[in-house]
This record gives structure tokens, sequence and C-alpha cells, in this order.
């Protein structure tokens, strides 16, 4: 199973990515190593890997902006994050822009060929180090700490949202306009890493806004 997968690696310390080449070496195909941000996108449009394993910082884009460049033009990319870094909100941020995994440097090299293979399959894959390794426990923990950041007419306008009203409904309600309704409708949506009104009512529901 192994073998079939073509995996591609970013990383901007050489030893380290050098390292990392090595360990997988034993498991999957590694079609390539870059160092950077902008390499990656390249490497990742020429090569179309089946799983492609990054580091968050890396010079010119990070890791997470490269993924959302390389996700907007391949949305079927499996993006697996290698990181150091054990912020909880970091790691919700990668799945917010599309990540299927997130791994931490210093977890074990088993769970990491155990990553690859599970986004390869299409899971996703979190560190035990962080929400016990729950993706929806993490991203619903991360939605509530950035609900409690709405200003209150931001959380009044999502609450109506929620209930069914329409934005000219709920302008009515408020006594506002509607176009004031979009801007905190659409500043809600970009402080919970949504896209659309769909998802902002299932994030609004899943924390029992109502």
């Amino acid at each position: 199973m192994h073998s079939r997968l073509r995996v591609v690696l970013a990383d901007d310390h050489t030893m380290l990515l050098q390292a990392f080449r090595n360990l997988l070496r034993a498991h999957f195909e590694v079609i390539g190593a870059v160092g950077d941000g902008e390499a990656l996108v390249s490497a990742a449009s020429e090569l179309r890997p089946d799983v492609i394993v990054a580091d968050i910082s890396m010079p010119g884009l990070t890791g997470l902006q490269a993924a959302e460049r390389i996700l907007a033009e391949h949305p079927q990319a499996r993006i697996v994050f290698l990181t150091m870094n054990e912020d909880a909100g970091i790691a919700a941020q990668a799945f917010r822009v599309g990540a299927a995994g997130f791994v931490l440097k210093s977890d074990t090299a088993t769970e990491l060929v155990d990553a690859i293979d599970c986004v390869a399959a299409g899971d996703r894959y979190l560190s035990r180090r962080i929400a016990g390794g729950d993706v929806d426990a993490l991203l619903a923990a991360s939605a509530r700490s950035t609900m409690a950041t709405l200003t209150p007419r931001e959380r009044e306008v999502v609450r109506l949202l929620v209930a069914g009203n329409a934005m000219k409904q709920v302008a009515s309600i408020l006594g506002i306009t509607a176009r004031t309704v979009a801007f905190h409708k659409y500043r809600a949506m970009e402080a919970l890493g949504v896209k659309t009104s769909s998802e902002l009512i299932a994030v609004a529901l899943k924390l029992n806004l109502l």
C-alpha cells in the first residue's frame, strides 16, 4: 500500500528535510523535497503527489498560505502539516484552510506514517497531543473561542440568521440596513474561518447559539 503513495516534502531546514526524506523513503515514494512555500506550490502543480507533508513556518509563503494556493488550484490535494508548533489555534487554522492532517515533529515516526496513510484514504488526522487527536473537538473549541470574540451585534446577526431569518428580515428586526447586516455577517464568517452561509449556520448550530 505504502509504495503506491507519492509524497512531496517541504521544510526550510535542510537537515530535517533530508532526515524526513530518508525516513519516509522506507514507506512511500518521495517524489520531491523543497525548502519554501513558493517551491511547494510549484511542486504540487507539477508533480501532483498523493500527499504533501509541509512545515508551517517557511520563508516566502508560509505553509498555510501555500496550502491555500494549492487547494484553490487542486481541491483534491491532501496536505499534512508537520510542525513544532503545538498551538491548538494553529492546528484549527490548518484544518480550516483545508489541511487533512496535523502532526508534531516531536511525535513518533510511526505517527507520521499513519497520518499519511490516513489522509491518503480520505480521512483527517490530528496529533494525539492536541485535543486528544479529535479534529471535530478541536474545531468546535476553536469556534467557541472565536465566537466569544465577536461583537454583540455580530453575534446577534448570526443568531437571527441561524433562526431562519433572511438578511432583510434581520435588518428589519435590528433596525439597521441590509448592507450593515451583510457587513456583520461577513465579519463573523471571516472570524470563524467559514466561506459560506451554510457553513456559518452549521458552526453556530454546533455551538448551540440559539
